[in-house]
């Protein structure tokens, strides 16, 4: 991993947080992982319900 992934701390809006307490705790970091590459993607310096539901649907739920 470069050192891009460690430095830049993405803001969450309220209701990604939200969202993402609702996810299994055992698959939780691995999802929060998955939203912020989703986020850095797209250049963007928030994580929003968004990319949370995006995620969701990758992973089939």
């Amino acid at each position: 991993m470069s050192d891009f992934d460690f430095a830049d701390e993405l803001q969450w809006t309220a209701e990604a947080t939200a969202k993402l307490k609702n996810i299994p705790y055992f698959v939780r970091s691995q999802a929060r992982q998955r939203i912020e590459e989703l986020a850095r993607e797209a250049q963007s310096e928030s994580v929003t319900v968004e990319y949370v539901e995006q995620a969701r649907l990758e992973f089939g739920q």
